[in-house]
């Protein structure tokens, strides 16, 4: 794994140890980052299950501002401290260790907006549906904010959730990515 473009293009980031977390692969991720960007002009960006960090980097990478990374495992904490240390955004970014409707909801205490949010949950939680309806219930997108769903291939998400509206999804194996965009 490493960080594809940007301004820590090429660095290496650590895996999670063990084999309890999935890390987006660099040709996904490549093709989510040609889908949705692949450059931002400043923003903010929310990685709920942030595991290596790795989608977050690559985001702050091609100019988002900053990111809030979240992850329950303690192993995903530390490495996406590692790999934020290493790619020199450390200072951009926030790391908690909590489950994603938690997060969102001291979140949404905060008032914050955010222009890309990454939702990439074990496929077996099935929790996308109502992290979206939480997200927006909750008022934490920004107009025009950018959703990226990672999940099972056999799973659809093809419905609107309120302003939410699915733009276009792609297979790769088992894994299928669906966009999303507010507004």
């Amino acid at each position: 794994m490493r960080v594809i473009s940007g301004d820590a293009r090429g660095r290496a980031l650590k895996a999670v140890p063990g084999t309890g977390t999935r890390p987006t692969t660099d040709k996904v991720k490549e093709a989510v980052f040609s889908m949705i960007g692949p450059y931002f002009d400043g923003g903010q960006v929310l990685d709920l299950f942030g595991g290596t960090g790795g989608l977050a980097i690559e985001a702050l990478s091609r100019g988002m501002e900053r990111a809030v990374l979240t992850d329950t495992d303690k192993k995903a904490i530390d490495t996406i401290r590692q790999n934020l240390q290493v790619t020199g955004f450390a200072d951009r970014a926030e790391v908690y260790r909590n489950d994603a409707s938690r997060a969102l909801k001291a979140l949404a205490k905060r008032e914050v907006k955010f222009d890309l949010v990454f939702l990439d949950p074990p496929y077996k939680l099935k929790v996308i549906g109502g992290l979206l309806e939480q997200l927006m219930q909750d008022e934490l997108l920004a107009e025009g904010a950018t959703v990226v769903v990672e999940h099972d291939a056999e799973d659809r998400y093809d419905d609107p959730v309120g302003e939410l509206a699915p733009l276009r999804r792609a297979e790769y194996g088992d894994t299928a990515i669906t966009i999303f965009r507010k507004g």
